[in-house]
């Protein structure tokens, strides 16, 4: 099982990786990357079975490096987390594709809730 966490705050990305961890996710290999457009090469390169990617990044946004997947015929389950759920945001990202948007802050419990039917 490979998890591709994409951030542009590589303090975020350890955040989201230790969340991981005490969700109880510890035999998962992570990747990680730092926009939209790294996170769009590692889908190609390392086949992740999970993307987890912040929503505001510089080069290609979450939302942008989403679209480009689905574009590209590539059906990786995607979720975002990211500091803001608005409606507005959540209702784009359910229209691009992906699974779940979690808001921060975020608990150990809403990973669970939210990847467990995703991984299981």
């Amino acid at each position: 099982m490979k998890i591709l966490v994409t951030d542009d705050s590589r303090v975020m990305r350890q955040i989201v990786i230790r969340t991981l961890r005490q969700a109880g996710y510890d035999d998962v290999d992570i990747v990680e990357a730092e926009d939209g457009v790294e996170c769009l090469a590692k889908v190609g390169s390392d086949a992740p079975d999970l993307v987890l990617s912040d929503w505001n990044m510089p080069n290609m946004s979450g939302l942008e490096c989403l679209k480009a997947l689905r574009a590209q015929g590539s059906t990786v389950p995607f979720g975002f987390v990211t500091s803001e759920g608005s409606p507005e945001m959540r209702e784009q990202a359910a229209q691009a594709g992906a699974l779940f948007l979690i808001a921060k802050p975020f608990t150990a419990d809403t990973f669970r809730d939210e990847l467990d039917s995703v991984l299981a």
